[in-house]
């Protein structure tokens, strides 16, 4: 994602942030990122070779060979031993395949020590270090305690530290203190546990991908799948008179979609508003609210379980009620159509652009997200114009797993406005409101740049259509 670089402010400590002054002499970040990313490919390869070795020596083929000569049979399975045991090498380096993964797991029981874990845990080390380097809060003696202990594998000294910070600084401030890095912290959490069923979290947070399981037991994506299985569905709904009132002095401009997207709330509105341009086009705005934190699931797709299935999956109960929504609706086939979604909303308009039928059906335009989690997902379509609002102080956009140090490269046609503002606290730094206040005012140059790109969705807005979504 090519990041606004020329607009970026600089960061400064928010009053009452928990910041402490940056240690003079510290290495360049950039000089720690690049050995990161060295020892992350390095760590990568040494245990692909280790699954390379296993799999040679765990096949059906070597077995028929090594029947039919003992003594090489019996000479490679030795060599090959020493190569994924010796402590001087690769270390414990078996995994890959049933026998792999067994024998992986009995020396995770019995804390045998592998150089390719060691050289993730080194990257994971440093990734944090640099990130320090741009957020001196996580310089607080507490959160450096939490990290160190975190890194070290001492998980007991871990949450003491942990707890001890809340007790400090409260629930929501540890997470905006420790945000810069919280995937940092729960791959290490997972690569340095006895239980080998989450390690795969920690290999792909460190190659820069989704994780495709939760990082305390490792369960699938398709475990959450199970539950947000929903068909999707969308019921034309009346607004209220709160909604009613912002709606009627709303305009094609990004603060005003988001102070419309806050009065929608995250309770299962999403509002389809249609407009007609200078030209006579009528053309459409999706507006898609974010997860409601209120329970696990709820009777919408705007629930967490829809989140994590949305951040890991691109067809989900969310983005089938979109499309149940846009046929209820009557919107033709091939109309001209921008979607602006914060938080989860985002997130479902990033599916629904990598939606091949969807972008055949209609002329997606502009996918405008607002504190998302989208680094890893990609449009089909690359005239979509991508746009990523982000607050630096967010927790929930570092969710896909893009840390300082990621191998996630995005779309150069992308645009990144990121900053930093006075709100400082998630879940409050996360909010629409704080996004729309901060560009009403610090950084009124994004608003404008942002709708200088929209210009197309000018116009007389002919109507204005809440609709609840459901599951089923």
């Amino acid at each position: 994602m090519t990041a606004d670089t020329a607009g970026e402010v600089t960061e400064r400590a928010p009053a009452g942030a928990p910041y402490a002054d940056a240690a003079t002499g510290r290495t360049d970040p950039a000089l720690l990122i690049e050995a990161s990313v060295l020892l992350a490919d390095a760590a990568l390869a040494a245990r692909r070779t280790g699954a390379e070795l296993t799999a040679a020596c765990s096949g059906w083929r070597f077995g028929v060979r090594a029947v039919r000569h003992p003594v090489w049979g019996l000479g490679t399975a030795l060599a090959v031993g020493r190569a994924v045991t010796n402590s001087r090498g690769l270390g414990f380096a078996v995994n890959g395949g049933a026998v792999g993964e067994i024998v992986r797991s009995l020396g995770t029981l019995t804390r045998r020590e592998a150089a390719p874990v060691t050289m993730a845990v080194d990257a994971f080390t440093l990734r944090i270090e640099a990130a320090t380097g741009e957020h001196p809060n996580l310089t607080v003696p507490l959160a450096k305690r939490l990290t160190d202990a975190v890194v070290a594998g001492r998980r007991v000294e871990a949450l003491r530290a942990a707890r001890e910070l809340v007790q400090l600084l409260g629930v929501t401030r540890t997470l905006t203190t420790l945000s810069p890095v919280i995937m940092e912290l729960l791959a290490l959490l997972a690569l340095l546990d006895e239980n080998p069923t989450n390690d795969s979290f920690a290999w792909v947070t460190l190659a820069g991908g989704v994780p495709t399981t939760e990082p305390l037991l490792g369960l699938p994506r398709g475990v959450l799948q199970r539950f947000n299985q929903g068909s999707g569905r969308a019921e034309r709904a009346e607004a209220d008179t709160l909604l009613a009132r912002v709606l009627a002095r709303s305009d094609n401009d990004i603060v005003r979609y988001i102070d419309d997207i806050s009065a929608l709330g995250n309770h299962g509105l999403a509002l389809l508003r249609r407009v007609r341009g200078a030209d006579g086009t009528e053309r459409y705005v999706l507006l898609l609210p974010g997860t409601s934190f209120g329970h696990l699931r709820n009777r919408g797709p705007q629930d967490l379980v829809g989140a994590f299935d949305g951040l890991l999956r691109a067809d989900t109960t969310y983005t089938r009620s979109i499309k149940h929504l846009l046929v209820r609706a009557g919107v033709p086939e091939g109309a001209e159509l921008m979607i602006v979604g914060h938080s989860l909303g985002g997130i479902t308009a990033m599916n629904l652009a990598s939606d091949l039928d969807f972008v055949s059906t209609y002329r997606l335009t502009h996918v405008i997200t607002v504190g998302s989690p989208i680094d890893t997902k990609r449009a089909v379509d690359p005239t979509v114009r991508v746009v990523s609002l982000v607050n630096k102080h967010d927790v929930i956009p570092g969710l896909d797993g893009r840390g300082p140090a990621s191998a996630v490269s995005v779309p150069d046609a992308w645009l990144e406005l990121s900053w930093v503002d006075e709100t400082y606290d998630y879940p409050l730094s996360h909010s629409p409101q704080a996004y729309a206040t901060t560009l009403r005012g610090d950084q009124l140059p994004y608003r404008t740049r942002v709708n200088e790109l929209i210009t197309m969705y000018d116009g007389e807005i002919v109507a204005n259509q809440p609709y609840l979504l459901l599951d089923k």
